[in-house]
């Protein structure tokens, strides 16, 4: 099995700027075709920065993929380096130069000289085309190690890996398999899920096991390493057995579906609709429902009561109940869900109230408070929950909460 690290240049990824998302799709991508990432290393723009990652992934890796600092701007220092690293010199590419130009020229630009630069490439180095930039891929043999240096850009990185990286390895690595399976839970802790698999080692007799918690839930990710793709396959089937067995009411989907994916399959299949009313959420709620296509089979509509105002005008929730209990109760929970679902004429009524935060708490109802009730035709579900201080995760909580408690009604249906 071929090893390999991922090496991002880039100040912007170091202080924050700019999210490392590069080494995320690359992972996935290598992992598919059995590739091992063993490492992801994040440097500086800086020579001494990169020959030391180079000297580490050198004597670490069989593969060693480096994106960044390609471009053609004074700071742009990668290729010199590589250059430099593995004893060649640069020469000019007549053919590169020309297309750049007409590429410019297509799009209505004068050519840029200092792109010229980028017609200057490592003689003993592959040429890896991009066509969606100016930057090109390179890639060196050395020692028996393999180090392509590609553009940091995230759609050219790509090209290049698609088309020139990715069929060439997944050859050169046939007969090696990584196959990651992932189970999606919700609503349990990860400590928790954990007591509930029980014996972990009946399950890594077939491969890694993994807990993966996020605020939406738990996903459970086996790794399998095989010789074949029909036998990791059946190293995750029967995995999968034990799994279910143990925790199979806990899991709402697999590989990448979200929650609103999986709630939207029940809807369809129970053949049942749902409006909302929401307050704290502003529409996050009624947004995550929509994400997905063809959502209008069972999503009818919703109202964003956000003052009190309008949720007596828009909800017809009476004005002493709000002033009894406060906007954000039990009682004026059960109310919205019960009217915006009288409104809109769906199955579900799904309401949110709560206080998102930063401010607005009393020692009573602190920040973080959030009630969320979910109408039908025979009943009223009302949820309390109390989140947290920050705004957006007590928001995205919330909406989450509601969806998750839809999807196991519907879930628990007879």
């Amino acid at each position: 099995m071929l090893i390999c690290e991922i090496i991002s240049i880039g100040d912007e990824l170091l202080i924050g700027q700019t999210v490392n998302t590069n080494a995320a799709w690359m992972g996935q991508k290598l992992s598919e075709i059995g590739i091992a990432v063993k490492k992801v290393t994040t440097i500086a723009d800086e020579k001494n920065a990169i020959v030391a990652a180079l000297d580490a992934a050198m004597d670490f890796a069989d593969l060693i993929l480096v994106t960044g600092g390609l471009g053609p701007t004074h700071d742009d220092i990668t290729k010199n380096i590589v250059c430099e690293y593995f004893a060649t010199e640069l020469i000019f590419h007549r053919e590169i130069y020309e297309n750049l130009k007409k590429r410019f020229e297509a799009r209505g630009y004068k050519f840029p000289e200092s792109n010229a630069g980028q017609a200057w490439l490592p003689k003993d180095a592959e040429i890896l085309p991009n066509k969606v930039g100016s930057a090109q891929g390179m890639f060196f043999q050395k020692n028996g190690r393999s180090c392509i240096v590609m553009p940091g850009v995230p759609a050219e990185m790509r090209y290049i890996m698609t088309n020139s990286v990715l069929p060439v390895f997944s050859v050169k690595n046939k007969g090696e398999v990584i196959l990651h399976h992932t189970w999606r839970t919700t609503g349990i802790a990860e400590s928790v899920l954990f007591e509930r698999l029980g014996d972990i080692e009946a399950i890594e007799k077939f491969g890694k096991l993994a807990f993966l918690p996020k605020f939406t839930g738990v996903d459970i990710r086996l790794s399998v390493f095989a010789n074949s793709a029909a036998e990791a396959k059946t190293n995750v089937e029967k995995a999968e057995k034990i799994i279910l067995r143990r925790a199979g009411n806990l899991i709402f989907s697999t590989g990448d579906t979200p929650i609103e994916q999986a709630l939207a399959s029940k809807l369809i299949k129970h053949d049942k609709t749902v409006a909302v009313a929401e307050s704290c959420t502003g529409g996050l709620l009624g947004k995550k429902l929509t994400d997905v296509p063809g959502s209008s089979a069972y999503f009818l509509g919703g109202l964003i009561t956000y003052s009190n105002e309008q949720k007596i005008k828009a909800l017809g929730i009476p004005p002493e109940l709000i002033e009894k209990y406060g906007a954000v109760s039990d009682e004026v929970a059960t109310r919205m869900a019960g009217s915006v679902r009288k409104i809109c004429g769906s199955d579900f009524g799904l309401s949110i109230t709560g206080i998102a935060g930063p401010d607005g708490g009393t020692s009573d109802k602190p920040v973080g408070l959030v009630f969320i009730a979910l109408a039908c035709a025979e009943k009223t579900i009302v949820k309390k929950n109390v989140f947290g201080r920050e705004r957006e995760l007590n928001r995205e909580r919330s909406a989450h909460a509601a969806i998750r408690l839809l999807f196991e009604t519907l879930r628990d249906a007879k």
